[in-house]
């Protein structure tokens, strides 16, 4: 067991990782775009910013979180999302004072949810997202959409399908609560014990039960989109209006409402076909009275996250191939007594901002050779006895076996001419 991984975790490994760095980089360019700057958040929190944040009636904090007692018995908890501890970050340090809106965004993230590991989902997994403080119109919602989809699409995501609802302020919702526990009411027998536990409180978690018995009882029921309140309404409407204008799209789907109980007016996801079904690629919203309940100021906000592992799934899926970069460019090989001259070229090369090594394990010239061809380097540079003597090397396309033999102070200006 010391020797294997945690249930529901997953090493990357040094030949995946430039996978990994491909996609975050896109993620940062399409961040800075929009003027999204990035915020780092401690891995864990206070248990209580997830439980008022969050919602105490929410599948993650009743059963996913990791929770535990700290040395001073402080009740911790690993962060099961990345929206709470922004805004915890917002509100401590003031950013709210700035002139707004406050926009920022988190890269690899580690998220952490006690649940059955399956595809695409982990107990731990990372996330890209983006939250943006302190704007109340829907162009700042459809801003995040756009972003979104488009970074998905230039990755080479297909069949993406962009999924809006709104589920509601205070003002509306709670006509629409006695609305949905009217027509719940008569099949409460038929939810599952989830549902029914969170009847009263919480109603519009049925809508988001995964179970099939409940599905199947919400599908006729009532549409909060009936029963929205004026500024909800035009909010939407505003929404709509803007992903049109960008020719994104879209459908209305009145039965998202989210995991999360901070939600209000506009959720949203991104969803992709797949083989096996629809998978949800990337889901947000706005969530306009989190700051007010975490004890900050009344301020609109919106974001969304989208998980690192599940979209390198779906390119993998896709057969969409990202560029192994190279190890190094060029490898130093040695004779005899001249591993101090091979070091020094490694390090000088290296001053120049080429990639290069040596080999580091006592191998004969021939399996240094035989190594350098694994390592996949294009070049090499050897020092012999006779380019020990000269001050040169002799520099080697591994592919095209062409050969240079130069000064040692000309080799980086060669071999970046070897490179082209």
């Amino acid at each position: 067991m010391l020797i294997q991984a945690p249930r529901g975790t997953k090493d990357v490994l040094p030949t995946e990782s430039y996978r990994w760095q491909f996609i975050e980089q896109k993620m940062r360019e399409a961040a800075a775009l929009a003027g999204y700057r990035e915020v780092r958040t401690p891995v864990f929190e206070h248990t209580e910013l997830f439980a008022r944040g969050v919602g105490d009636t929410t599948d993650i904090v009743q059963k996913e979180m990791y929770t535990f007692q700290d040395k001073g018995n402080r009740s911790i908890t690993l962060k099961p999302e990345g929206t709470a501890g922004a805004a915890r970050c917002f509100l401590e340090s003031n950013l709210y004072a700035d002139a707004l809106p406050c926009k920022m965004y988190y890269l690899d993230a580690p998220i952490f949810r006690y649940e059955a590991p399956q595809s695409g989902r982990l107990r731990e997994h990372h996330q890209f997202g983006l939250e943006c403080f302190g704007a109340q119109g829907a162009t700042a919602d459809a801003e995040l959409i756009l972003l979104a989809y488009r970074l998905l699409s230039g990755l080479g995501i297909r069949n993406l399908s962009v999924n809006i609802n709104s589920i509601g302020c205070p003002n509306c919702r709670p006509k629409y609560h006695g609305m949905l526990k009217d027509y719940l009411a008569d099949r409460l027998d038929s939810l599952c014990e989830d549902c029914r536990g969170r009847f009263d409180r919480n109603p519009l978690r049925a809508l988001d039960c995964k179970k099939p018995g409940c599905q199947a009882q919400v599908k006729d029921a009532p549409s909060m989109l009936d029963v929205l309140c004026d500024d909800c309404r035009a909010h939407f409407e505003e929404l709509q209006a803007c992903l049109k204008a960008e020719g994104i799209p879209f459908q209305v789907n009145s039965r998202i409402v989210r995991g999360l109980d901070y939600y209000t007016k506009t959720v949203f996801e991104l969803i992709t076909a797949t083989e096996d079904g629809n998978l949800t690629v990337c889901g947000g919203g706005r969530y306009d009275h989190l700051v007010a309940q975490l004890g900050g100021p009344d301020l609109p906000a919106v974001g969304f996250g989208m998980g690192l592992e599940r979209v390198l799934m779906l390119m993998d899926a896709e057969g969409i191939r990202i560029p192994d970069p190279k190890q190094y460019d060029v490898f130093v090989t040695y004779m005899g007594d001249h591993l101090p001259q091979a070091f020094h070229l490694v390090e000088s090369l290296r001053k120049e901002g080429i990639r290069a090594d040596m080999d580091h394990c006592g191998r004969s010239l021939k399996a240094q050779f035989k190594y350098a061809n694994k390592t996949g380097a294009p070049l090499s540079a050897t020092i012999g006895d006779d380019e020990a003597a000269a001050g040169s090397v002799k520099l080697k396309n591994m592919e095209t076996r062409e050969e240079r033999t130069v000064p040692v102070g000309e080799a980086g200006a060669t071999v970046r001419e070897m490179l082209g």
